[in-house]
């Protein structure tokens, strides 16, 4: 089992950055990957940042060259930090791991965090 809990929310004023943080704890060695999801008021849940074991990164592509996505393994969290928002990424902000879990036959298995709200308004 794993528990992830964000934060680092706000507001922020257009042009503005933040940095978010999911701590990690439990089977930690269980995960392949981590990301962060982010859910507008109305809108579905979509990816925006994955990072893998192997420290590969990937962008949804109208967050490329702003966001950026790292991890520490001796502190067991991902962070993403978030430059020159704008207010379209007004969302709650979720962390997400991908588990691998071999007890009692294999399974994959998905983990969210609770969210952190981010507001972008001047």
């Amino acid at each position: 089992q794993v528990q992830l809990v964000e934060s680092g929310g706000g507001l922020v004023q257009p042009g503005g950055s933040l940095r978010l943080s999911c701590a990690a704890s439990g089977n930690i060695n269980s995960i392949n990957a981590m990301g962060w999801y982010r859910q507008a008021a109305g809108k579905e849940r979509e990816l925006v940042a994955l990072i893998t074991s192997g420290f590969s990164t990937r962008y949804v592509d109208h967050v490329k060259g702003r966001f950026t996505i790292s991890r520490d393994n001796a502190k067991n969290t991902v962070y993403l930090q978030l430059h020159n928002l704008k207010p379209a990424d007004t969302a709650v902000y979720y962390c997400h791991s991908n588990s691998l879990m071999i007890h009692n036959g294999p399974k994959i298995l998905d983990y969210w965090g609770q969210g952190t709200q981010v507001t972008v308004s001047s």
